[in-house]
Formats: C-alpha cells, sequence, structure tokens
C-alpha cells in the first residue's frame, strides 16, 4: 500500500502540465537519491546556499544564485532586496516600506495574478502602457526617485517593451530589472538569456521542467543583490561576534546583522537546495530534441485516436504563444453537436478512477488540451479511452 494509499488520496494522470495545485513534475531518481542522501548530514545552510549560487552562477552566466522556495519566493526576495539592499534597517522593516524606495514599475501587459509576490514584500506597482502597446517613453516617464526596480514578464501573446529596452532606460537611471521567467524553461537556453539581455535578478521555477523539488526555485543575478537576498532568507539567530558575514560588519558596510528578514517564512531545506541543484544540473545535459520528439509521438496518438470522434477537432500546437515553450494538443469541441461543454467534460475526467486533468485555460472558448510534460507512459491511451466514455456518459444524462 502507497503513502497516498493510506492517506485516502487518489494519484492521478496529469494532462495539464506542471501546476502545482497537480504536484508539479515527477522528480526523476537521481534527484531524490541526492535528497536522501542531504538529509542525513548537518551543514551551515549559508554555507551551502554560497555553493549553491556558484553552481547557478555557471549555468545562469550570472554573477551570483540562490535556491528559494519556489519562482515565487524568488520574487518577492528580488523585490526586498532591490528595496532595501544590506541595510539591517530597512530589512528589519519590511513589509513597512515608508521612507524607502518601494515603487516596482510594470508594464501592464504584464500584469497577471502572480506578481501578487511583488507586492507581498511591502512594494507598490505602478503600472504603465496599455494591455496591447507600451511605449519606451511610458516606462522612462514613471521613473521617479521612489522606483525600486521595473518588473519584467516575458509574455509573448501581448506585444510589449523588449527587456533589451527595458534594461537600457533602468541602468541609466541606475535602477535593477527583474524578470519572472518561472516559466521560461524550456528551452535551455533561457537559463542564461535574460542576464545576457541586461536583467539584473532572473527568477525561475525548480519544480517544473527542471524537475527539482516542487518547493523550489532559482534565482540568479548581480552579486550584491544576491547577498541582500540572502540577508533577508537566512536564520538570523545570530551574534555579531560570530555571524558568518562578520567582514561585512568589520569592512563598515553594514552597522550590524539584521534580525529575521521578510523571507524567514520562504526558508528552504538543505534537501531542496540539493534536490534542486542536481536536478539543474541532469537538465542541462539532457537531449532535449529527443525529449521533444518524444512528446510529439504521445500528442500524434492522442490525436490521431480523438480525430475519429465526430465533434471533436485535434490541433497540434507546437509553438505556444504562452507559458511554457511546451507543445499540447488542443481539443476543441463543437459543445451543440456533442450535448457537452468543455467545462463539463473536464469535470467528468476528473471524476474518472483514476482522475484526468487536462489544461483548462481554453475551455471558456469550448476547448481543452493535453500537455506531454507529466505524462508517464500509457497516461495517452487512458486518456483517450476515458474522453468518448464521458461524452457519452453525458450525452446520456441529458437525454
Amino acid at each position: 500500500m502507497s503513502v497516498y494509499d493510506r492517506l485516502g488520496v487518489k494519484t492521478i494522470i496529469n494532462a495539464a502540465g506542471p501546476a502545482t495545485r497537480l504536484g508539479g513534475t515527477l522528480m526523476d531518481s537521481e534527484v531524490l537519491r541526492a535528497m536522501t542522501e542531504a538529509a542525513g548530514a548537518y551543514v551551515k545552510m549559508d554555507e551551502l546556499q554560497e555553493a549553491a549560487g556558484r553552481v547557478i552562477a555557471q549555468i545562469t552566466g550570472a554573477e551570483a544564485g540562490y535556491v528559494t522556495s519556489g519562482a515565487a519566493a524568488a520574487m518577492a526576495l528580488a523585490t526586498a532586496a532591490c528595496m532595501t539592499g544590506v541595510d539591517p534597517v530597512k530589512i528589519n522593516r519590511l513589509p513597512d516600506s515608508r521612507g524607502m524606495k518601494d515603487q516596482v514599475i510594470i508594464q501592464r501587459a504584464h500584469r497577471y495574478d502572480y506578481d501578487h509576490a511583488i507586492r507581498s514584500v511591502g512594494a507598490t506597482l505602478v503600472e504603465v502602457g496599455f494591455p496591447d502597446l507600451t511605449f519606451a517613453y511610458d516606462i522612462e516617464a514613471a521613473i521617479t526617485c521612489e522606483t525600486a526596480a521595473i518588473a519584467y514578464y516575458p509574455v509573448r501573446s501581448r506585444p510589449s517593451v523588449p527587456l533589451h529596452t527595458v534594461a537600457d532606460i533602468a541602468h541609466r537611471h541606475g535602477i535593477p530589472v527583474i524578470v519572472d521567467a518561472a516559466l521560461e524553461v524550456p528551452p535551455t537556453e533561457n537559463l542564461r538569456r535574460y542576464i545576457q539581455e541586461g536583467a539584473d535578478l532572473v527568477a525561475f521555477s525548480g519544480g517544473k521542467a527542471i524537475r527539482g523539488p516542487q518547493a523550489s526555485g532559482i534565482l540568479c543575478g548581480r552579486a550584491d543583490l544576491i547577498r541582500a537576498v540572502a540577508l533577508h532568507n537566512l536564520d538570523m539567530d545570530v551574534r555579531p561576534e560570530t555571524w558568518t558575514y562578520q567582514r561585512m560588519i568589520d569592512e563598515g558596510r553594514i552597522p550590524g546583522p539584521p534580525y529575521h528578514g521578510i523571507g524567514r517564512s520562504m526558508k528552504v531545506g538543505k534537501e531542496e537546495i540539493v534536490g534542486l541543484l542536481v536536478a539543474l544540473e541532469r537538465y542541462v545535459r539532457q537531449d532535449h530534441a529527443t525529449i521533444r520528439a518524444e512528446w510529439l509521438n504521445k500528442l500524434a496518438s492522442i490525436r490521431n485516436a480523438l480525430s475519429e470522434i465526430d465533434g471533436l477537432t485535434v490541433t497540434i500546437v507546437e509553438e505556444p504563444l504562452g507559458g511554457l515553450a511546451v507543445p499540447y494538443a488542443l481539443v476543441q469541441l463543437d459543445e451543440h453537436k456533442l450535448g457537452i461543454t468543455a467545462y463539463q467534460l473536464l469535470n467528468g475526467l476528473q471524476e474518472c478512477d483514476p482522475p484526468i486533468y487536462l489544461i483548462e485555460e481554453p475551455a471558456w472558448r469550448g476547448a481543452v488540451a493535453v500537455s506531454p510534460m507529466t505524462l508517464q507512459d500509457g497516461d495517452e491511451l487512458a486518456i483517450v479511452h476515458a474522453i468518448p466514455q464521458v461524452l457519452k456518459h453525458v450525452a446520456r444524462g441529458r437525454t
């Protein structure tokens, strides 16, 4: 009996991709072994984070790196670091941001629900432009003495000012740029792309394509800002005389260590740090062309089977406009002919045994989608068997 059986929790078929609500992705055995090994010893967490930062810096091309408890935590810590630097007085005060730079400029086309992480540390978002059009001068005109950073989300489905232009504007004014790249891997090249284009801090999810622990993320960028991130995040139950970064006090850079920072509730364990590093190193050495070919083969088998059903049109989308750059199968329903809505199909699949979860985003336009990224071998067969059964069941219920 599995641990989930003992808890009375059903395991599912995940065809929705690495969604947090569905447990992210599955870690490779190499990652699990490393986490088990890490759990068997004590270490100084600041020393472990510095070692992790060196690995992250090498892979991303950044000056430094840090492992966080997810990409949202990375965005929150990045914002806090831009607001306070290493000043312990400011670090101690957040989320009370009075008397410090606390405005983060963001293009209106880049607004989305996860930017709450930016506001969670006491920052105020300043929107510029329109949802479908922003000019570079909109960004420059919004910069004031209260501007702490510019946030950037690499959205592909809406036009916006490109990152290199945003970085040029920001750096002329001495302002850092934070990029939320949580969903931007794959492709692997994006691990280095945003730093190369001028970003000062970049956040990636560790529990999606990289297949690290679900509660892990990566923050990479400028060394001074990463040091500020560490001061916000580490256990600060210390005394100045024994503190790891005593040299910062001796050099007059800070008057003393801060208390627990706003990142204390976002702590990441030694097991997650090690697991993330092993997963990251494994990810960059994988044959991604072969993996993509396997994805497309599974999608083709789904398309071929479902296209035989009258009322369904299946298309393989190889280059998505938004979200993860992973191909998917778009299943368009003729809701009138089938007598069932996309939402009813989704609910019906979730009542199967095992429950099946698909991508829900296109349901408002009468479609569902299948991501191959989180499919285990044989899952595609279960999906093409279940969909016609649900269609028949719902249709019978309407007669």
